[in-house]
């Protein structure tokens, strides 16, 4: 039986390739409106299916909570998906959206990947383990390296800071707020997941707005094992609904929070 590392990096692989197919034609693809106004695509709900399926057929036991899928069963293991994250770019032929798979013990999450598979690359952590990227190539995994955050700036005006969903996609409800950030830091273009760019050290934080549980999980363990922190806006741990921290030190995490707040 494989762990549950290997196991989530091999569903990501099975999601990633039923993903780059949809892909292919994306222009083409039906969107539709969820209730909470995101866009969904046939190519959501087919990549969160397959990863599910991977997952069931060795670990049947375990419970699932997926974007699309919604929840199914309960215990004190729990994988956490989403098919599509990144929707939005997807749709517009926007190589950046990711798959994401985390595993989560006893409320804790102790497995995360991320996947970008137009880009061939994947990112994994286990807790107490780590975080790597890998190439991928023929549907494996090569050339693994270690993430390491890089150093805390001194000063907030030197932070450089990327911003999720791209600037022009924010909803209205979180403009004030990633705007109160711009004036005080150096918001950057980000070529992945602003998190992942973090954990790498090419960015010192990411915030997210609008996201929930299945988009932060996993991206959560992978940063905090490259030796960053993560939080809500509001300083709230794992899940996270709203607006959330991606940071290369716990002292930057706190500035950026401090700036994001109204109060």
């Amino acid at each position: 039986m494989p762990d549950d590392l290997v196991l989530a990096q091999r569903a990501a692989l099975a999601g990633a390739s039923v993903g780059l197919r949809y892909f292919a034609r994306v222009r083409s693809l039906a969107q539709q409106q969820k209730v909470d106004g995101s866009v969904v695509t046939e190519a959501d709900l087919a990549v969160e299916e397959e990863v599910r399926r991977v997952l069931l057929a060795e670990r049947p036991e375990d419970a699932f909570l997926g974007e699309e899928t919604g929840e199914h069963g309960e215990g004190r293991r729990r994988w956490i998906l989403d098919g599509i994250d990144g929707t939005l770019v997807f749709v517009q032929g926007d190589d950046r959206w990711q798959s994401l798979i985390a595993l989560e013990e006893d409320g804790r999450v102790v497995v995360g990947v991320a996947i970008v598979p137009a880009q061939r690359r994947i990112w994994y952590a286990v807790r107490g383990q780590g975080a790597f990227v890998a190439d991928v190539e023929d549907g494996q995994l090569v050339r693994e390296r270690p993430l390491r955050v890089g150093g805390a700036p001194s000063m907030l005006a030197e932070c450089t800071v990327g911003v999720l969903p791209p600037l022009e996609m924010i909803p209205v409800t979180y403009r004030a707020q990633v705007d109160r950030l711009a004036d005080k830091a150096v918001v950057a273009d980000w070529s992945a997941h602003a998190a992942l760019l973090v954990a790498s050290g090419e960015l010192d934080v990411a915030v997210q707005v609008g996201g929930k549980i299945w988009d932060y999980a996993p991206l959560s363990l992978i940063v905090e094992e490259a030796g960053g922190a993560f939080s809500g806006d509001r300083g709230q741990s794992h899940p996270v609904t709203g607006t959330a921290i991606f940071a290369c030190s716990n002292a930057t995490r706190k500035a950026v929070r401090a700036a994001l707040d109204d109060s």
